[in-house]
């Protein structure tokens, strides 16, 4: 891991770096030392690991809770190069989409994507963070909607070490089965006139998780309009859960 810059403001230790080729950004509290509890952050589609949402979100799980938070640029996206598979497979499915055909064959496809490149790549991402002093070996969370929901489940199905996460805005396009085997606290995020979502799918999604904890958060508006009251939410949940 080679740290590329760092920043700090309002009690806020910002650290982009590089690993192999993958890069990222670490928040933490700026002084600290010693074990906490980190939130991996998935971003959405077309975004990257520096979106505002993204920053926003990371900066008050540290200053509000003590995290560290981490999160990095998905394949074609933010400073990745592109990644000729994955383009593929989101441009196709924006059309089929938007024409109201078949998706069945891609999601598949990007399911594969997803298990033989993303997942191990986080698993790197948090071997290599949780080896720095100021962040350790403790619980970690998952917090990831529409892109980051469908590329962080099977992270969380995967992963032992993630022991909560806040997850939605997604449904076909990931596999019941994989969902089937998330065990962990989940706080599932629907966007009732989600116009890229239907909402059976949404709500399919959330009942094929195996959790014995898993809530249902529902509100009305479309796929970007998840309200700030969500938030909030999130922090007690984690908080609640890792904390």
């Amino acid at each position: 891991m080679r740290f590329t810059s760092e920043t700090s403001s309002d009690g806020v230790l910002e650290q982009l770096f590089l690993l192999g080729d993958i890069p990222g950004a670490l928040w933490t509290p700026r002084g600290a030392d010693g074990t906490r509890p980190l939130i991996a952050l998935g971003h959405g589609g077309g975004q990257h690991k520096k979106a505002p949402d993204v920053v926003d979100r990371a900066r008050r799980f540290v200053a509000e809770c003590g995290f560290a938070v981490v999160a990095v640029d998905a394949p074609s996206h933010g400073d990745r190069p592109e990644h000729e598979e994955f383009t593929r497979i989101a441009t196709e499915y924006e059309a089929r989409l938007g024409a109201g055909e078949g998706l069945a064959p891609l999601i598949a496809g990007f399911q594969a994507l997803v298990v033989r490149q993303i997942v191990p790549e986080w698993r790197t991402v948090l071997d290599a963070v949780q080896k720095l002093s100021h962040v350790g070996s403790g619980p970690v969370g998952y917090w990831g909607v529409s892109l980051g929901c469908v590329l962080g489940v099977p992270l969380v199905a995967a992963e032992s070490r993630v022991r909560a996460a806040v997850l939605g805005l997604a449904g076909a396009e990931v596999s019941a089965e994989t969902a089937a085997r998330i065990t962990v606290p989940v706080e599932f995020l629907v966007q009732w006139d989600d116009e890229r979502v239907p909402r059976t799918q949404s709500l399919a999604l959330f009942d094929a998780f195996a959790s014995t904890e898993k809530t249902l958060h529902a509100n009305p508006g479309k796929h970007g309009e998840v309200p700030a009251f969500e938030t909030d939410s999130t922090l007690r949940f984690f908080a609640r859960h890792l904390g």
